[in-house]
């Protein structure tokens, strides 16, 4: 006498039905990790940034069109992007560039230059100030003084971004299969091609993802860059010290309407290099 399947397992066979029906079960224990997952993300994320969305419409749409129409914010807002842009661009390209050297090369040194990447991730960001004016302020030893120019800007966010790219592209490069490259190019792919077919699709997702990084900090920087920029309005004034002028002349709904537009901008650049991802993925 036989008994059917079912029978004997009628757990394996429900778990059966849904998987064939694209149905999904979670087990007590990953409802449990789950909930305590969102629950934590929430407290340190979505309930801060929401109550940030809201304070800046506390006051009402005209506090908050009166806010980013004023000329110093407009100015202060435009600078930040501005900036932040450039410097998440070059570092797309030359942290690639390093990741690659310090993966596919050995050279003497490298584990010096390994150190020397991260030092801006140690580094409390008013030291990096410090450390920046003393190189290119007034009293600079190399003869390069950019303090109270745009310039200063640009040199502290580049500064302060440069790991992010590396960091997050070189494990994926280390574990990229070499032998594909080596068999595109014995099915005769030139370099370029391989580049662009094999190599660049799989790093799209690390290359995008530092480069979302690179850009939340460029346009949330304040300590390394108080000190070289000189805060000027209307010239070196970035958005994070207009917020804390707001704060500090008690316009909170003005400084939470600068918040949720540099949270709308790192939103929309989020979205954006992912779609980019996306499109070379499928493109390779």
């Amino acid at each position: 006498m036989t008994v059917d399947a079912p029978s004997l397992a009628p757990g394996a066979a429900r778990r059966r039905r849904a998987r064939s029906s694209g149905g999904t079960s979670l087990t007590r224990s990953s409802g449990l990790g789950l909930g305590v997952a969102l629950t934590w993300f929430s407290l340190l994320v979505l309930i801060p940034l929401s109550l940030v969305v809201i304070q800046s419409i506390d006051g009402g749409w005209e506090t908050f069109r009166q806010t980013l129409t004023n000329p110093q914010t407009a100015a202060a807002l435009r600078l930040t992007v501005t900036q932040a842009l450039i410097v998440t661009a070059i570092n797309v390209v030359m942290g690639t560039l390093i990741a690659w050297v310090l993966v596919r090369d050995d050279f003497p040194g490298k584990r010096v230059l390994e150190v020397v990447i991260d030092i801006p991730f140690a580094l409390p960001t008013i030291v990096a100030g410090l450390v920046l004016l003393s190189l290119y302020g007034p009293d600079s030893p190399l003869g390069v003084n950019v303090a109270n120019t745009e310039r200063s800007v640009f040199l502290a966010l580049l500064f302060v971004t440069l790991p992010f790219v590396v960091r997050t592209v070189q494990p994926v490069l280390m574990e990229l299969d070499r032998d594909v490259e080596e068999a595109a190019a014995s099915l005769g792919a030139g370099r370029f091609t391989t580049l662009r077919r094999i190599i660049l699709p799989s790093l799209a997702p690390a290359i995008t993802a530092g480069a979302a990084l690179s850009f939340a900090r460029g346009i949330s920087e304040y300590g390394s860059l108080v000190l070289l920029s000189g805060n000027l309005p209307l010239k070196t004034e970035v958005a994070s010290v207009r917020i804390l002028t707001y704060i500090e002349n008690g316009n909170d709904a003005a400084a939470a309407s600068v918040a949720t537009i540099l949270l709308l901008v790192a939103l929309a650049a989020i979205v954006l290099l992912q779609v980019i991802s996306s499109w070379v993925a499928r493109r390779g």
